[in-house]
Formats: structure tokens, sequence, C-alpha cells
């Protein structure tokens, strides 16, 4: 069995893309063929407002930025030379690698000159035959860049699952075998087109896609798959009901074959089994090819979603009617933040005390959201809306707790000190936040060092700080060596207080078999955050 090779982009943060984030967002709108807002906003020189699209991306979610300036009347060179200098110089979109998207060489180029860190470039392919395309691709490697390669060659585009596979596998064997090219840094594209067109040839595009996708990354080691999925709604157009739930039923399926990054504006995205059951039916028959008269039965319930924006709010609001429990689950999974200082308030009421609403209905909530997001029902951008929710609830509940404290006595009284850290080449931190404020609730002195943390540091901070326990958090797989690592640390530098471990990809086995063998004193798994007090 190979050993894995993980693509490593980074913009000022490092991006690992391992299995363990299912589904990678690129972000959408910062592309002037696909986003008419942005495109009149570079058009018209407003840059300023443009970077403001860029950095919504971001807060949304998006973990690459998908950036192409290609329309006629733009000097697309000087647009995206200006628009990637001026978004280098925000730390907090920079922190996260860019796609710079271009049909044109020269705009890639240009692009990748502006660039820091490791980016993608999108694209290249054999549309001009194998010399012009090993030439770009070693000038993508002499740059530094991850590539997607379309599947496209001298005949044209590929549309049938055979000759996306067989376009691909040359592809992949041009790349590794004469250029020398990582396996792991290629990113195919085999091309999403619109289904529900009307024109029987078109049925089974969508199918075609998802089988490509599933022979490429059974034969083709190492690499990814992506794509425009908003491509495949194409049909719906001015119908976006229809289109998002398209889209999620798309990605479903197309995620379950391999499909491991897209451009695609998920943070939006309808969960997949939230999903009107008629109408996720129908979108699967259409998706699957399952049925001959498949877009006619989409077509005859369309309307329903379109134009009937009251009926649609009168709908989504029915959830308002379930008991308080019911909608802070709702309400965290959805990443809706306008109610839940009033669930909030209704559930503290309800409880003998305000920790036990984030002990209880609130990590509830989160848990469902954690079963979704393992499921592939929910990607990284919804869980991150979810999390600020929770975020809300918790500030809200914070002075109700400190006022406990001073009615019972428990100020000042320390229950210990913990240092928590989410570990080197990690950068996720939203299951760490949340044990963290439930230490902290339970009085505990919690030092969060943040993300990205190495093991001396974490050490050193311990022994300054004293601490009582070290708390360590990660999400993906690499992560979990590098707890393997830290608990050899305190062994070999004579550390001899309990350690915690958390995260997604941690679990009782391995903590038991990798971590605990290397540190004498306690090591405890910690499922989630209700569990780390006891």
């Amino acid at each position: 069995m190979s050993t894995p090779r993980y693509t490593r982009l980074s913009g000022l943060e490092p991006l690992v893309i391992t299995p363990d984030l299912l589904f990678v967002n690129v972000g959408e709108r910062t592309n002037v063929t696909g986003s008419a807002q942005f495109r009149k906003l570079i058009k018209e020189e407003r840059y300023e407002e443009a970077v403001e699209v860029a950095r919504q991306q971001v807060a949304n979610g998006a973990q690459i930025l998908d950036v192409n300036m290609d329309e006629g009347l733009i000097d697309s060179e000087k647009a995206m030379t200006r628009f990637l200098n001026l978004i280098m110089s925000e730390p907090d979109i920079a922190r996260i690698p860019v796609m710079v998207d271009s049909s044109k060489w020269t705009v890639i180029e240009a692009g990748l000159k502006c660039l820091q860190g490791k980016s993608v470039v999108n694209s290249i392919s054999l549309k001009e035959g194998e010399a012009v395309f090993i030439e770009q691709a070693r000038k993508v490697l002499r740059y530094g860049a991850a590539a997607v390669v379309m599947a496209f060659d001298e005949v044209g585009q590929a549309d049938t699952c055979a000759r996306k596979v067989e376009i691909c596998t040359r592809a992949y064997t041009v790349l590794t075998e004469q250029v020398g090219f990582p396996p792991e840094d290629i990113i195919f594209d085999p091309n999403i087109f619109a289904v529900a067109t009307g024109i029987e040839e078109h049925d089974n595009y969508a199918v075609d896609f998802i089988e490509a996708t599933r022979e490429i990354k059974r034969t083709l080691p190492h690499c990814h798959i992506s794509g425009g999925v908003s491509n495949v709604s194409f049909s719906f157009r001015g119908n976006e009901m229809v289109r998002q739930a398209i889209h999620s039923v798309f990605l479903f399926h197309a995620i379950k074959a391999g499909m491991d990054m897209g451009i695609v504006n998920a943070g939006g995205m309808p969960i997949y089994d939230e999903l009107d059951p008629d109408l996720r039916e129908r979108v699967e028959d259409v998706i699957l090819n399952r049925r001959k008269d498949g877009t006619e039965r989409l077509l005859e319930i369309a309307e329903r979603y379109k134009g009937s924006k009251g009926a649609a709010k009168a709908e989504d609001l029915a959830w308002r009617n379930k008991p308080v429990r019911a909608r802070l689950a709702h309400a965290l999974v959805h990443g809706i933040d306008a109610y839940v200082e009033t669930d909030t308030e209704e559930a503290r009421q309800q409880s003998t005390r305000p920790l036990d609403v984030i002990e209880g209905p609130l990590m509830d909530g989160m848990n469902v959201v954690g079963d979704l997001f393992g499921a592939g029902k929910m990607f990284l951008p919804q869980v991150v809306k979810s999390a600020r929710v929770m975020k809300k609830a918790v500030a809200y509940l914070l002075p109700f707790i400190e006022a406990e404290k001073l009615r019972t006595g428990d100020v000042g009284k320390s229950n210990g000190k913990i240092i928590m850290a989410t570990v080197k080449g990690d950068v996720h931190d939203i299951g760490k936040n949340i044990v963290g404020v439930v230490l902290a609730c339970n009085n505990f002195d919690v030092v969060d060092l943040g993300v990205m943390v190495s093991a001396q540091v974490i050490l050193d901070r311990a022994r300054e700080e004293n601490a009582d326990l070290i708390g360590l958090s990660g999400l993906i797989t690499p992560s979990l060596e590098e707890m393997s690592h830290v608990a050899r640390e305190m062994q070999r530098q004579g550390f001899e207080i309990p350690l915690l471990i958390g995260g997604a990809t941690t679990s009782r086995a391995h903590t038991a078999l990798k971590i605990d063998p290397h540190y004498t004193a306690p090591t405890v798994w910690v499922k989630d955050a209700s569990r780390a007090v006891g």
C-alpha cells in the first residue's frame, strides 16, 4: 500500500488537504465570469468594494479563493495584478491560498508573480498538444504551485466518462513521468456540464462526472478532483432554490465518489437531509439519470420554489414553533443566529444553572453538526457558521455564569490551570474553543495558545504557568502524529501532569495505542466538551 501524499498549499497559513477535510470549498464570488456583482466592481475599478467580496468569501468559510478576471472589456493582466496585490496586503484574506483562474497563460503568470506561499493554477490542459502542456506544467512547478488539469485535449472537452478518464490518465502520465510533477499537486477537473437542459444527450452528464471521478481516484494515485459546481444547475438560472438543491444533491453523490474540492458557494448551500423530500427525489432523478421524464418532473414542481418568497419565508420559520431544545439544535445546524439569544434565554429559564444550557441543548446541537459533517452532509463553511452561533449563545450566557459564581462564592476557587492548543500543522480550533468555554465555566483557568502550536511552545508555557493539565486538539490526520510527538516530549522532559486529547480525527483506540504508550502520566481521550470536565 502506497504512503499517503498530501497536497500542501498556503497563503499566510498552511492548508494541508487530507481525507479528513472531506471537501475543500473554493470561493467562487471573486470571478468576473461567474458573478455579475464582482464583474461590475472590477469594470468600474471599485477595487475597495471588490476586496470586501473576497473578505466575505473567507468569512463564509472559503478555504481557497478563486480569482478570475477573464472579461473582454477588462485588461485581465492589469486587473489580476492589482486585485491580488490588494488582497495580499489584507492578512485576514491573504491567510488562505489563491487559485489563479484564467484561460490565458499570460494572466496566470501575472497572478503567480503576486503571490506568496503555494497557490493553485486553474488551469492547464492538453488542448494545444503535449508540448505546450509540458511547457506550462514546468512553469507551474517553477512557481511552486499546484495545478488544475482540465479534461480537454486536442479534440475538445471530454463529455463522456470514458473520454474524461482517458484524457486525465494521459495527462497524469505526462505530468508524473515527463515533467516530474508531484501527483498530489494534480487537481483534475473532469468537466461539470449542465443537466436538465431538455437535450437527451445531456441527461447523463452528472453521472458521467461522478463515475469518471470514481475511476480517476481509483486508478491515479494521490490526485484530487475539482470542478465548477454551479455549472450543473445552469438550466435553472433565476430559480435559486432549485439550483441550490441541485448543487447539494450533486455534491452529496460526487463527494462519495471521490470529489474532494470544488468552486462553490458552500456556505449558503442547503443540507442534503433538509431538502424538501419531493424536490430532493426529483433532483436526484435528474442527477442520477434514473428516469427518462426526470427533467419534465423537475420542471413540474420548479415553479413552486420560484417567486413565492412569502410562502418560502413562512415555511422557513415553521421551526420556530418547536420546543426550545429543538430550536437551538436547528439554529446550530443551519447557522442561524437571529434568534439564538432569545432561545438561549428561554432555555436558561428552564434550567437549574446557566451552564446546563451549554452542556445540554447547545452541545447536543453541536453533536448533530459533527455527525452531519462526518457523514458528508455538511461542509466545513457550514460548520464554521454553526460554531459562530454557538459562540454567540455562550457569550450571552457568560454574564449569568459569572453572576452565579458570585452568588455561590465560587469566584477564585480554581479547579486547576490547563494549557490548550491546536497542534503544529493544524489551523482548526472550533472544538478546542468550545471545550475551553466549558472548562472556564467550571472554574478552570484556561490558557489558550491558539492554533499551529509547536510541542516546545506548549511545554515551555506549561512550565511557565505551572499548569495542572495540557489539552491538545486537532482536526486533520497529521495532527495525530504531532500529538504523539508532544507526548514523547512530555515524557522526555519529565512532565507528570495529565494530557487530554481531543478533535475530530482522534479516538479512544488511537489514544490508547498510539499516544498513551509514550507518556507514563495519565493520557485521556475527550470525546466532546461536556466530557472534558469529568
